[in-house]
């Protein structure tokens, strides 16, 4: 490239604001008002007749130099635009977004591309012939499914009435004060959405809404859509939120009837509503969600988070009457965990992943989907309805620095078997607890061990409490326990690090499908261990994970029982993934299930892990796995020297400054990817 590239980051404006006041904020809907209170284009027009008015002025900095300039070719992290933002008086969240038509690589948020109400302010600007790269998509299948889901509960429906009783006195004092605006609105409305670029902002396009007034695209994406002109039923802003009114009205209905499980398709609750509000065509449901976006922008609403609970219902009014397959309508009245406690709650549950990803695949020529725990690859063609360029590349290590091993029973030669039936088995309970004392004996530094549920680890955790176990366990490292608060777990894990720095030594008590079990490295001296206790099922009496795996197996013809192991095999290798994160790293992984020695199980893990398997390690008692983990730590304690994988694992300089790269040379990746 020669120096002539440009790589840069986007981040939310919480992380890269630099305003003195605003960036002290550590709440993301905090920050996101306060900017718009300061930037907003009515905002700045009000300031040239009231200098005492307060604009930002990073953002005027911006707006009058950065936005005609360009970035120079170069590597821009978070930290240098912020750097370059104090220097030029730019904005650096507005200069990215700006930058990110001319940008060579852009690094952000799956959400930035998956969900269609960021993707549609963001990327739409990114070119067709662009590669795009999913990194550590192990779970993008779960991302694209969230991006379409919707969850309506009381609460969402008692704020969504304050929203619109808000919107009422609002719209009524427009009128009073200032007819004009909605009169404007209404004129923009007959031009259609998207032709008059009143919501979507496009360039050059007759009122567009500025950049730092809008606030979420569509929530279905199919842009093209809104080119027809919005419902006369809900183009008045006073009948729209007479129009959302009901829709609220019918949503408690439901709720408040609910006595059992209810569940249907998309189809037949919009019918349902439509004959509740004596509606003629689904059409006012579908622009529901972009018509509450150009009332709040007519009404130069700043704190739009606020809006919230009203944008939620909005948003399911225009998935409900746009998808007809692919999702399922589930009414619970209650948590299955309290029974007794009347909660209802309301579940648009999108069961097709593939939708999500869709518009992606259709706009952009190459995609590619990697991860180290993508392997198997077999399933995921099938989840996202696409037909894959698969490669796989072996990981290359200098010495086996990675000991996996399977635990299968305890010092008492007594199965290890955490399923559903077995797991409060307190014999079970007491060998898991006897192998984590042990292990915590001999393991030096930092030792993680996943749980399946949190229920499981509360459960497991107070039986070795009684049990003098973690009495032990401390006698050797210091303990610090994952939970689902995530200030306490940031201090636990603040706190587990300066226990490894120190030399005293930890043990971490985490769950998977947790923050840490995806989101955390545990590298160096801070993970010489995994273990996994169990393997991570899903709860499979969730009536969502129900429906979609009846949706699975009727579409795609994916087995029940394939699905579920697929999918708890993924988690437990992200688990294990924790302890290695560089060529120089090296730790211990503990499989500690006997279900974990079975073919099928084993199959499943990612061929970089299977390959250091060795078949001594796959049926272990608890003293037999102590002294492999001894063994193994003592050879890992020999110093290692780097000179010696010049060529082989590691680039020497003339490697990266020259072009005769080997493919040996270049093969030093663990991931598994599909294109």
């Amino acid at each position: 490239a020669g120096g002539k590239v440009l790589p840069l980051g986007l981040s939310p404006r919480r992380n890269m604001c630099i305003h003195p006041t605003i960036a002290q904020e550590s709440d993301r809907v905090a920050v996101d008002a306060k900017c718009r209170s300061i930037t907003a284009s009515w905002v700045r027009q009000r300031k040239e007749q009231d200098p005492s008015i307060e604009v930002c002025d990073f953002f005027d900095g911006f707006d009058k130099h950065g936005s005609q300039s360009l970035l120079a070719a170069g590597v821009y992290t978070m930290d240098d635009l912020r750097r370059l933002g104090r220097e030029r008086k730019w904005c650096p969240y507005f200069t990215a977004r700006h930058m990110i038509r001319y940008a060579n690589v852009i690094v952000y948020n799956y959400a930035y591309v998956i969900d269609p109400k960021i993707s549609m302010l963001v990327s739409r600007d990114v070119e067709k012939e662009s590669i795009l790269v999913f990194d550590e998509a192990h779970n993008i299948d779960n991302v694209c499914i969230e991006a379409l889901s919707v969850n309506i509960n009381r609460r969402t429906l008692d704020g969504a009435s304050r929203n619109v009783a808000t919107l009422t006195r609002a719209i009524q004092r427009s009128k009073e004060e200032n007819a004009e605006q909605l009169r404007a609105e209404y004129q923009r409305l007959l031009q259609g959405l998207q032709g008059s670029g009143a919501l979507s902002g496009l360039p050059g396009a007759a009122g567009a809404v500025a950049v730092t007034d809008q606030h979420g695209g569509d929530p279905v994406g199919f842009a093209g859509e809104l080119d027809e002109l919005v419902p006369g039923d809900i183009m008045q802003a006073h009948n729209f939120v007479g129009f959302i009114r009901k829709v609220i009205d019918y949503l408690k209905e439901r709720l408040r009837k609910a006595k059992r499980v209810e569940q249907s398709d998309n189809q037949t609750l919009v019918k349902d509503l439509m004959r509740s509000m004596q509606l003629p065509e689904p059409k006012s449901l579908r622009f529901a969600a972009q018509r509450l976006k150009s009332l709040l922008h007519t009404l130069e609403v700043v704190d739009v988070d606020t809006y919230a609970p009203a944008s939620l219902v909005a948003d399911f009014c225009a998935l409900v009457s746009t998808y007809t397959q692919g999702f399922s309508i589930i009414i619970e009245p209650f948590d299955e965990r309290l029974p007794n406690v009347p909660d209802p709650i309301l579940h648009l549950a999108c069961l097709d992943a593939s939708l999500a990803i869709k518009p992606v695949f259709d706009h952009f020529q190459s995609v590619v989907i990697t991860s180290g725990t993508l392997s198997p690859i077999d399933l995921y063609p099938k989840l996202l309805n696409f037909v894959p360029v698969t490669k796989c590349f072996d990981m290359t290590l200098s010495r086996e620095c990675i000991c996996p091993m399977i635990v299968t029973r305890g010092s008492d030669q007594m199965p290890l078997n955490a399923n559903f039936q077995n797991r409060s088995d307190r014999s079970i309970i007491h060998n898991y607890g006897r192998l984590i004392v042990e292990l915590c004996s001999v393991v030096p530094d930092g030792m993680v061990v996943f749980f399946p549920s949190y229920r499981y680890m509360e459960e497991v955790v107070s039986s070795w409490a009684n049990g003098k176990v973690l009495e032990s366990i401390t006698s050797h490292k210091l303990l610090f326990i994952e939970t689902q608060d995530v200030v306490e777990t940031t201090l636990a894990l603040e706190n587990f690090k300066r226990a490894c720095d120190c030399g005293r030594g930890a043990a971490f008590f985490s769950v998977a499908r947790g923050k840490v079990a995806e989101g955390i490295d545990f590298d160096k001296h801070y993970g010489r261990a995994v273990v996994i206790i169990g393997i991570p099922f899903q709860y499979t009496l969730s009536k969502i994970l129900r429906a979609r795996l009846d949706y699975m197996k009727e579409k795609y013809q994916i087995e029940e029982s394939d699905f579920l192991t697929f999918d708890a095999m993924r988690q437990a290798s992200q688990c294990v993934g924790r302890v290695i994160r560089s060529k120089t790293d090296y730790g211990l992984m503990v499989l500690a299930d006997l279900r974990y020695s079975r073919a099928d199980k084993r199959s499943k893990l990612p061929s970089w892990i299977r390959q250091y398997i060795a078949d001594k390690n796959m049926n272990l008692s608890t003293d037999m796995a102590v002294s492999a983990a001894r063994e193994f730590l003592s050879k890992m304690s020999c110093p290692l020297s780097l000179q010696g994988q010049v060529g082989t694992v590691l680039l020497s300089v003339e490697d990266i400054q020259g072009d005769g790269v080997t493919p040996a040379s270049v093969a030093g990746g663990q991931e598994g990817g599909a294109g």
